[in-house]
């Protein structure tokens, strides 16, 4: 897997202060995306152990709240995978700190496994999904941590256990 970036700090995806992974390659393609050079599953650098270390190690101080995972895609196939270790690794050595991730997927395909042959183990390493694809006619500047009005914002494990999607209740607008 490639990734586009990786952010230290970040506030604008997730709540308080985050560390961020902007993975490459999406098929997904939206019109008007943020971020459309990470559509190439090329575009940027390997991710490896070094990058791994480095974002644990961002993620060790008390004030960092979590891990936002972004792209790109992290559930396109390709992707999950890599993306999967490190969600694991993340729960393993910080279980303290959230993990949000954005997905152009909608949560009920993932959690059917649908996707990929990780979609669901990655999704069990979750605590927030922001799922559905980014659509312009829908777009709202106003909505938090989120661009367009399709998108929900999940609390992951409560919908797994509901086996049905249950919001995030304390992040709607």
């Amino acid at each position: 897997m490639n990734y586009a970036d990786m952010k230290k700090v970040d506030v604008a995806n997730g709540p308080g202060v985050r560390v961020s992974l902007f993975v490459s390659g999406c098929t997904h393609r939206c019109p008007e995306c943020f971020n459309p050079e990470t559509w190439s599953f090329d575009y940027g650098a390997p991710f490896g152990e070094a990058e791994r270390d480095l974002l644990l190690s961002w993620l060790a101080p008390d004030h960092i709240r979590g891990l936002s995972l972004l792209g790109g895609e992290p559930f396109e196939p390709g992707n999950q995978g890599a993306v999967l270790e490190l969600a694991e690794q993340v729960r393993n050595t910080l279980p303290q700190k959230t993990i949000w991730c954005y997905s152009g997927y909608l949560f009920e395909e993932l959690s059917a496994g649908k996707v990929g042959e990780h979609s669901r183990e990655l999704l069990e390493q979750l605590d927030v999904l922001v799922d559905g694809p980014f659509i312009l006619a829908q777009k709202d500047l106003g909505l938090r941590f989120r661009g367009s009005a399709n998108q929900r914002i999940i609390d992951v494990p409560a919908s797994l256990k509901a086996g049905a999607v249950r919001l995030a209740e304390a992040y709607r607008n």
